[in-house]
């Protein structure tokens, strides 16, 4: 793999419309080492939780102060944290880890953090939570895209002979 395709790997791993599901097929068609690829795409890709839930912390206090915002946050936000306590305390992490694990789309870090933020979640177990599912479903999107393509090579040369 060259410099840019480096990059354009770790850009791809952070992108909220690739994350793992676009960086880690990038880089086998590079033809990078599919544990190498694994590691450098979850690295990067986990990266979004602390940056992302600082972010939305950031911007939620700045808003705070806008009597708009706020009322639309209480609405929104806080009346959703009530309904869904009962869940958050049965599943919590554990939810949010399996949420971040199925390589689906809408399904990644960043909507994982967004998800424990609305719903109160702190900050070190959220980044925790989400590196693991992270991590999950790096193993996934690499098993499904190597088994593929060993697959392809075996049919395609049971074809030609």
């Amino acid at each position: 793999m060259t410099r840019a395709d480096l990059i354009i790997t770790a850009v791809l791993s952070l992108l909220p419309i690739s994350e793992l599901r676009g960086a880690i097929p990038y880089a086998a068609s590079k033809n990078a080492d599919p544990l190498f690829a694994y590691f450098y795409c979850v690295f990067f890709n986990i990266l979004v939780a602390p940056l992302f839930y600082v972010f939305i912390s950031t911007i939620h206090r700045l808003l705070e102060k806008i009597s708009f915002y706020n009322r639309i946050f209480e609405k929104l936000v806080v009346k959703t944290r009530d309904k869904v306590k009962d869940n958050i305390e049965k599943y919590g992490y554990l939810g949010i880890m399996l949420f971040v694990a199925v390589p689906l789309p809408v399904t990644g870090a960043y909507t994982g953090t967004m998800g424990a933020w609305v719903l109160g979640l702190g900050k070190r177990k959220t980044i925790l939570a989400v590196s693991a599912g992270v991590a999950v479903a790096g193993v996934i999107v690499s098993l499904v895209l190597y088994s593929g393509m060993e697959a392809f090579y075996f049919l395609t040369k049971r074809i030609s002979l």
